[in-house]
C-alpha cells in the first residue's frame, strides 16, 4: 500500500497518507475530503563517471538540516 502526500485544499495542510485500497483521504487538521494529491519529493544523487557527485535531488538539499521524521512534519 502506497504512501502518498496531499494538500487540503481547504486550510492547505500538507500530510502524508497510507492508502489501501479504494481508501479516501480526509485532512487530519479539519476534516475536509477535498484533497489534491502532491508530487512527492524524491532523493537522489547522480555521480559522474570519476564517481564525483554531479548532482542531487531538490528535496535532499533543502532538508539538509531537517530533523523531522517525515517531511509533512516540516511542512515542505
Amino acid at each position: 500500500m502506497p504512501i502518498y502526500e496531499y494538500k487540503c485544499d481547504k486550510c492547505n495542510k500538507k500530510f502524508e497518507m497510507l492508502v489501501m485500497g479504494k481508501d479516501r483521504p480526509a485532512c487530519p487538521d479539519c476534516n475536509s475530503a477535498t484533497v489534491t494529491r502532491v508530487m512527492s519529493a524524491c532523493g537522489f544523487i547522480s555521480k559522474g563517471s570519476g564517481g564525483e557527485t554531479v548532482s542531487s535531488s531538490a528535496g535532499a538539499a533543502s532538508c539538509a538540516g531537517c530533523t523531522a521524521s517525515n517531511c509533512a512534519g516540516c511542512g515542505v
